[in-house]
């Protein structure tokens, strides 16, 4: 029971990050409709980003924090989970 909702978390969370890398490549206006969407794919997933990004800043521009902690996410879910079975 708490490693299936363990998993779920940690899928959804793997899910946001990559809407917000999504996200980031569609210019998305802020009066849009899909506003209120994009703030709150951002509000989940910056708390885990920006660490990441204090430790490793962009190079050329380029955000490498969604792709480090989408392995962070599968390696946490990875070991957890056999914890918990």
């Amino acid at each position: 029971m708490i490693a299936t909702i363990i998993n779920t978390l940690f899928t959804f969370l793997t899910i946001l990050v990559f809407a917000r890398v999504i996200v980031s490549w569609v210019r998305i206006s802020p009066s849009s409709s899909f506003f209120p969407v994009v703030r709150f794919i951002h509000d989940a997933t910056e708390p885990f980003l920006a660490p990441i990004r204090r430790v490793l800043p962009p190079s050329s521009g380029l955000d490498f924090s969604p792709i480090i902690l989408l392995f962070i996410l599968y390696f946490a879910q990875t070991i957890i989970g056999s914890l918990l079975r």
